[in-house]
């Protein structure tokens, strides 16, 4: 029976993202944060778009906390290029976001201007999000 070519390298695959977040699903640094709903790759683009949104709401006040790293590689082939030849150079960037994934906490600040400024920040986001509130938060 043959055996499969053993190579140095593994391929890294895209994979699938079951389940719900493991870590990472608790408030850390501030009072106020955003959690997803849904399982998505968020590009580094998309991360940096909702944190101009809801750093330019909050008028730098306070602190904002991104909770997401984008270091998965996502390859891609260029257009008209035939099959094989390897793999494809890194297109972009993005963060594994599984359900219950905090993904940005806000500290410093009113819970009006928090939660405006992380529904601006979701908007820019491709997932369905949820605003939470520490639980030892006091109005």
């Amino acid at each position: 029976m043959l055996q499969p070519k053993r190579t140095k390298y593994r391929k890294q695959q895209k994979g699938r993202m079951k389940g719900v977040s493991q870590r990472g699903n608790q408030l850390s640094n501030g009072m106020f944060g955003i959690k997803s709903l849904d399982s998505q790759f968020i590009t580094s683009r998309q991360i940096e778009a909702a944190r101009v949104a809801a750093t330019r709401f909050m008028k730098r006040e306070g602190q904002l906390w991104i909770k997401i790293f984008p270091d998965k590689p996502i390859t891609k082939k260029p257009l008209e290029v035939r099959m094989g030849k390897g793999k494809g150079a890194p297109e972009y960037w993005a963060a594994v976001v599984k359900p219950g994934r905090i993904m940005f906490e806000v500290g410093g600040v009113p819970m009006d201007v928090a939660k405006e400024a992380l529904r601006l920040a979701a908007q820019k986001l491709p997932v369905r999000t949820k605003f939470v509130v520490a639980r030892d938060y006091s109005a």
